[in-house]
C-alpha cells in the first residue's frame, strides 16, 4: 500500500538530489523556500512511501492562492519518479490529485524534463526510445498535452543546451566552435580574470543584469530577488549558488598589448628591409597592419581607462549546483568593452569549474525551437550553440484538470480580459500623449 506523506527537508532533498534522472533544482527543497518567499507560492514536499517507509517517487508542489479562495499547483520539472515504471507514475498521479482537490486546486501543472531527441555538435540526432511510452502513460492518468511550444511561452523552457561534463575537459572544447576557441584566446591574452564573487558583489551583478535587460527591453527581478535566492540556495548544504565575476584591469590589458606591440616590433626589425622577397612584403604588411592596429587599441584603452578607472567588472554570472548538475541561470554583460571577450572567458571558467568538482551535466538553461531567422532570440541561441553541447528538446507541459469550468476561466477568459485591458490602456495613453502635442 503506497501513501502520500509530507517529507522533512533531509529525506525530501535527499531522494530528489540523488535520484539517477530526475534530480532537478527546481525540485529542491531550496526552490520552494525560495518560491513561498518571492514567488508568493506555497510549497509541498511530498513522498511517495511504501510499506517499509521507502520513498519510491517524491516532488515539490507549489501552490498559487487564486481569488475565492481557489488555486492552482505546479510541480516544476515534473514528478520525480521513474518514469518508465507505468504504476507508480498511475499512483504518484491519483494521490496528488486527491491531495490537491482537498485544497480546491483549479488544475495540476507539470513539464518533466523527459527528453524527446538530442542533437549534438556534429548534427547526430539522438532520440529518446521511452518518450512515446512516457506521453501515453501521462495521457491514460488523465493529463492534457499543452503543445508543443517553440520559445519561451512555457513556465519552464522546453529547449536547452546541455554539456556532458564526463568528457575529458580537452575534448569539451575540442567541440567549441572555431570563434568560441578564438574569442577565449584573445580575452586571455588580453589578461582579463574570472573570479568567484560573494554576497556582497550582488549589487554589481544586479546591475549587468539591469543593462543585460535593458538592451533586450525588458526587466525581470528586483536585486532583493538575485540576493533572495543566493541566500538560500548557499543556506542549505543539498545546493549551491556561485557567481562568477570576469574583469578587466585595463592597466594590466595595456600591458598585454604592449608586450604584443613589442613583439610585432621585434619581427619588423628582423625583416631585410633593403632586399624583400614578395612573401616577405606580405609579412611586413600584415606586421604593419597588426601594429597599427594593437597601436589604436592602446590609445582607446587608455581612453576607457581615464573615463571608467582601471578596474571593470564587465559579465557576472549565477550558477545553481543541486546533485549532479550545474545550470546556468542568470548571465549579465556590459555594454561595453565586448572586444575583450570576457563573457566568453566566463562561460569557459565556470564550466571547468563544475567539471572539476565532478558535476555530470552542464545545462545552459534555455533556448528556442523556433530557429528563423526574424525571431530575436536567435542570437542567444547561437551564442549558447558555440559552446558545443547538446541540443536538447524535452517533452513540455501537461495540465491535469480539476474544475473545467474555473479553468476555462482562468486560462482562456481571465488572459483575454488582461489583453483588453492592456490595450485600453496603450490607446489611452497614446491618445494622451497626441493632446499633449
Amino acid at each position: 500500500m503506497l501513501k502520500l506523506n509530507l517529507l522533512e527537508k533531509e529525506k525530501f532533498d535527499s531522494f530528489v538530489k540523488n535520484h539517477k534522472t530526475k534530480s532537478h533544482f527546481l525540485q529542491s527543497y531550496s526552490w520552494g523556500e525560495f518560491s513561498k518567499i518571492k514567488k508568493n507560492m506555497t510549497p509541498y514536499y511530498l513522498g511517495l512511501v511504501n510499506e517499509e517507509n521507502e520513498i519510491v517517487a517524491a516532488t515539490l508542489l507549489l501552490q498559487k492562492h487564486l481569488p475565492m479562495n481557489y488555486s492552482y499547483f505546479y510541480a516544476p520539472r515534473g514528478f520525480v519518479l521513474d518514469y518508465k515504471k507505468k504504476e507508480i507514475v498511475r499512483t504518484m498521479t491519483k494521490k496528488v490529485i486527491e491531495f490537491i482537490k482537498n485544497k480546491k486546486a483549479i488544475f495540476l501543472k507539470i513539464d518533466p524534463d523527459i527528453i524527446i531527441k538530442s542533437i549534438n555538435y556534429q548534427n547526430e540526432e539522438t532520440d529518446n526510445e521511452d518518450y512515446k511510452d512516457i506521453f501515453e502513460t501521462l495521457k491514460s492518468c488523465g493529463f492534457k498535452h499543452q503543445g508543443f511550444t517553440k520559445n519561451f511561452e512555457t513556465m519552464q523552457p522546453r529547449y536547452t543546451f546541455r554539456i556532458d561534463l564526463n568528457q575529458p575537459i580537452e575534448e569539451i572544447e575540442n567541440h567549441f566552435s572555431k570563434t568560441t576557441k578564438q574569442r577565449i584566446a584573445k580575452s586571455l591574452k588580453l589578461d582579463t580574470e574570472v573570479v568567484i564573487g560573494t554576497k556582497k558583489d550582488i549589487p554589481e551583478f544586479y546591475h549587468l543584469m539591469t543593462l543585460t535587460e535593458n538592451r533586450k527591453d525588458f526587466i525581470s527581478y528586483n536585486e532583493d530577488y538575485y540576493e533572495t535566492l543566493y541566500e538560500i540556495f548557499n543556506g542549505n548544504e543539498n545546493s549551491k549558488a556561485t557567481l562568477f565575476l570576469g574583469k578587466v584591469h585595463i592597466s594590466k590589458t595595456i600591458k598585454a598589448l604592449e608586450k604584443s606591440l613589442k613583439e610585432i616590433n621585434n619581427q619588423i626589425s628582423i625583416l631585410p628591409i633593403d632586399n624583400l622577397s614578395k612573401s616577405a612584403k606580405a609579412k611586413l604588411t600584415e606586421l604593419t597592419k597588426q601594429k597599427e592596429n594593437i597601436q589604436k587599441d592602446i590609445e582607446k584603452y587608455k581612453e576607457y581607462k581615464k573615463e571608467y578607472g582601471n578596474d571593470l567588472t564587465l559579465s557576472a554570472h549565477m550558477i545553481i549546483e543541486y546533485g549532479d548538475k550545474a545550470w546556468v541561470l542568470y548571465a549579465g554583460n556590459h555594454n561595453i568593452l565586448s572586444e575583450t571577450y570576457v563573457n566568453y572567458n566566463t562561460y569557459f571558467e565556470h564550466l571547468k569549474y563544475c567539471k572539476d568538482r565532478g558535476l555530470k551535466i552542464y545545462d545552459q538553461f534555455g533556448t528556442i525551437g523556433d530557429l528563423s531567422e526574424n525571431n530575436p532570440r536567435l542570437g542567444l541561441h547561437e551564442f549558447k550553440k558555440k559552446f558545443g553541447g547538446d541540443y536538447v528538446e524535452f517533452m513540455g507541459e501537461w495540465d491535469y484538470v480539476t474544475n473545467k469550468i474555473m479553468y476555462f476561466i482562468f486560462t482562456k477568459c481571465v488572459p483575454l480580459y488582461r489583453k483588453i485591458i492592456r490595450r485600453k490602456s496603450k490607446k489611452e495613453l497614446e491618445h494622451e500623449i497626441s493632446k499633449s502635442e
